[in-house]
Formats: C-alpha cells, sequence, structure tokens
C-alpha cells in the first residue's frame, strides 16, 4: 500500500475550518489606541502625514474615548501636546499640564471600562525635543531626566493613569519610577516598560503629530537597530526593576525581537505599530497598490503571532468594531 500523501489543504477548504483550527487569534481586548490631544484646540486637527488620526481637543478627545470602548478595545495611550516648551519639560509634570487634564477628563469619562495609559516622557515637553534633560554639552544628563521622570509620573498617576507608558530610554528609569510610585503610595499603578525602543526611521509621522522640537536624533539613547542580543538585556534590566509590561517599539520591522522577548519572560509583551508603518499602509491603500482592510489585518496578525500579547495601533477602534 503507498504511502499516503499529505493533505494539509483539507485544513483550509472552508471560512468554518480554516476558523476552528486558527493558531493566532485578534481580539478587541488586545487593541490600545494611541491619541493626541493637543491644548488650547477648539477643533481636531488632522494630520497630514497619518490620514484618519488628529490632533484632538479636550471634548473630541472624550468622545474618541468612549467610542473606543464602545467598540472593545483593551486601552488607551495618551500623547500631550503643549502650548509652551521649555529646556526640562516643566509641563509634563505640572497638575494643570495637557496630558493630566486630559487624563481626568478620559478618566471621567470611560471610567475602569478600560486602560487608561499616558506616555511617560519628556521629547512633547522640551524645547530641545529630547526626551530627557541636557548636561551643559548638550548630552541628555541620565540621572537628573530621572527625577524629572518621577515628578512626572507622580502627576499623572494623581491625574487618574491607570498604567504608565515609560518611554524615554533612560538606565534605570523603571526602578526609580516604580521607587517613586511606592513610596507615594501608589502601589498601584502599571508600568508599561519601552524596555526595547529603536532609534527608529518609522517614527517620523509621529513628529508631526506631537509637534517635535528635535534636532538631530537619539540615537545616543535609543536602541541600535542592528542589535537584537542587546534588546534582550535591556528587558531583563526592566523586568528586574519592576516592570509590570514590556513592549517593543517599532513592532513590523522587529518581529523578530519581539518574538525573543516573547520567549525571555513571564509578563505580558506589548509591541507599538509606529506611525510610519500605519502611514505606508494607508499611502499604498490610497494609491490602490494594496487591500487596505487585508493588510491592516495581515499586519495585526503577524505581530501577535510573533508573541505580542497586546498590540497599540492607530487602528485599534476600527479593527476592534471590525471584529465584534
Amino acid at each position: 500500500m503507498p504511502f499516503p500523501v499529505e493533505r494539509p489543504r483539507r485544513l483550509r477548504q472552508s471560512t468554518a475550518m480554516r476558523r476552528l483550527v486558527g493558531e493566532t487569534g485578534l481580539e478587541p481586548r488586545q487593541l490600545v489606541l494611541p491619541l493626541f490631544v493637543k491644548e488650547g484646540a477648539t477643533e481636531p486637527i488632522p494630520l497630514s502625514s497619518m490620514p484618519g488620526v488628529v490632533q484632538h481637543t479636550r471634548e473630541s478627545l472624550r468622545k474618541a474615548a468612549h467610542e473606543a470602548v464602545e467598540a472593545g478595545v483593551g486601552g488607551l495611550m495618551l500623547f500631550g501636546i503643549p502650548m509652551a516648551k521649555d529646556a526640562i519639560g516643566s509641563a509634563g509634570s505640572a497638575p494643570d499640564g495637557v496630558v493630566q487634564r486630559a487624563l481626568r477628563d478620559v478618566v471621567a469619562e470611560v471610567g475602569d471600562a478600560t486602560v487608561v495609559m499616558s506616555d511617560l516622557c519628556l521629547d512633547e515637553f522640551t524645547d530641545h525635543g529630547h526626551c530627557g534633560v541636557l548636561a551643559p554639552d548638550g548630552s541628555v544628563d541620565n540621572d537628573a531626566t530621572l527625577a524629572r521622570y518621577a515628578e512626572m509620573a507622580l502627576a499623572q498617576a494623581n491625574a487618574g493613569a491607570h498604567a504608565l507608558g515609560l518611554s524615554g530610554m533612560m538606565d534605570g528609569q523603571v526602578g526609580f519610577v516604580r521607587a517613586a510610585l511606592d513610596d507615594a503610595g501608589r502601589t498601584d499603578v502599571v508600568i508599561l516598560a519601552y524596555a526595547t525602543k529603536y532609534a527608529s526611521a518609522f517614527y517620523g509621522p509621529f513628529r508631526e503629530a506631537v509637534e517635535s522640537s528635535l534636532v538631530g536624533d537619539r540615537r545616543a539613547y535609543q536602541m541600535d537597530l542592528a542589535n537584537g542580543r542587546e534588546a534582550l538585556r535591556e528587558v531583563a534590566l526592566d523586568v528586574a526593576e519592576g516592570a509590570d509590561i514590556v513592549m517593543v517599539k517599532p513592532a513590523m520591522a522587529y518581529l523578530d525581537v519581539l518574538r525573543r522577548v516573547r520567549d525571555a519572560v513571564q509578563i505580558p509583551v506589548a509591541a507599538y505599530q509606529v506611525s510610519g508603518e500605519y502611514s505606508m499602509i494607508e499611502a499604498a491603500a490610497a494609491n490602490g497598490w494594496v487591500d487596505r482592510d487585508r493588510v491592516i489585518l495581515e499586519t495585526l496578525l503577524s505581530i501577535r503571532r510573533a508573541g505580542a500579547d497586546i498590540v497599540l495601533t492607530y487602528w485599534a477602534s476600527e479593527v476592534a468594531r471590525r471584529l465584534r
């Protein structure tokens, strides 16, 4: 009797069969929607490089948060654009700063129906655009920056943030902020550490979104594009310092790193499908070169398949509605 021919296609022959045996799922609860709010804005401001994304007013932010919750999105990540910037990013920790007001607004709107997160970094608030305080020689002063991060953490926690997204890539940032929160009795606040944030060219449209003042680059503190083992070192340090969730950023160009991180830790792993990844797909779809809806889902599934438990994506609300 001849050896039977393998027939893996049997498991692909119908939609119902493919759904039954599918290995990787995508659910609304796994998606986090990044949102930009601009201080003093009187109407939403569309971003030319990110079709469909806006700088929100306080009112439109509340509406977008409500719609995201209705769609079943798992979390919201807030970024603020202040009216005034200075050398130390004072607005980042001011009780009435744009992010703190936005947090109070969103928490008042949605409560505990989703996880309200805030980006904790100085780059949106400094007049030089770097993620930290500058030393006299123009370099980023790591330890002086940690003190500012602690101040920001307490301000955001007191404004209602459920989770803080530490994105500055300073050495020791997780441990320093965790200690500050714990000393203030805020042991309940989650730390989402941008543990492996690469010095990527895919952040270009984001710079428009937050009206970045950056001159130069951030390669002295964000990760070298060529390094994978270093990513595991950064992750291990953040976990040891008390991170509750670790993140890989960007997502699509670093799926190999994401897989290695997932295999290395026992805590949740997030990945950020960043602005450039979003804009490339939107541009290709606008030119009729790709099937927009299919490509969006394909890329999100690739990020999940590589190991992400949580995906930050500007399509979060749209995709969540499609999945329900």
